[in-house]
Formats: C-alpha cells, structure tokens, sequence
C-alpha cells in the first residue's frame, strides 16, 4: 500500500457501540490517515441510519475520504443508503473473501456491517483505485 487511508465511520444507534471501537481501533492503525466520525454522536442519538450513512458516502464521493465503513444493526440498510449516493459502491459483508472480493472484483470503497459481525481489518487491507 502506497499512501495512507482516509477513513470515514458512520452508523447508527445499534451500530453505535461497535463503531465507537472501530474508530479507536482506526485511529492508532499506521495504515491510516484519518478517521472522521459521521455520526450517531451517542448511543442515544436515534437520527434514521440514512442520514449517517449518506452523510458517510458523501464524503468518499467527494473525495474527502477513501473508504467508509457503515455500522448498524444488519449491515442492510446502510449499505442501501449509501448506495443511492452517485459514485458510490456499497455492500454488506460479514466476511474476509466477501470483503477482498468487492473491492478488487467490484471496487467498493463502502463496506456496511452488523455489530455482531466484525471483519473490518481485511477491508482495511485491501486497495484499489477509485473509478
């Protein structure tokens, strides 16, 4: 890996937990640049995940961050919120070869999870360009 990853995490109240160690997790890994924090800003925040998770891809289509990782309860909902910004892939995926296979066969920058599910760092390890 060349450069630096910037990295923007968003989720919603069930995803809040989780999200709350990935971004601490993020923060101290030398593959990464940044991490942004797209909200909920509490466990209590119960704002609909689509404004998190737009808010999330919003930002990797503009270029301003690299990848997103989206965090809820499935993993579904985030990943169809994402999906509706243009430029945007999303999936939802609960494992290693599901996550290195849509980012080199499909490039994804958006990967969406449950909290139970927790398969972030090979999402992390995996670069492509962004078409």
């Amino acid at each position: 890996m060349n450069s630096r990853l910037r990295i923007v995490v968003g989720g919603d109240d069930a995803g809040f937990p989780y999200k709350s160690i990935i971004m601490k997790e993020l923060a101290k890994d030398a593959r990464v640049a940044s991490v942004v924090d797209a909200g909920p800003f509490s466990e209590s925040d119960k704002t609909a995940y689509s404004h998190f998770a737009i808010t999330a891809a919003e930002k990797v289509a503009k270029g301003e961050a690299d990848r997103a990782l989206l965090i809820c309860g499935t993993g579904l909902g985030v990943a169809i919120a994402a999906n509706k910004v243009l430029g945007v892939r999303a999936v939802t995926a609960h494992d290693s070869f599901s996550i290195e296979r849509s980012v080199l066969s499909n490039n994804a920058q958006t990967s969406a999870s449950a909290d139970k599910v927790r398969v972030i760092d090979e999402y992390d390890n995996r670069r492509t360009s962004v078409a």
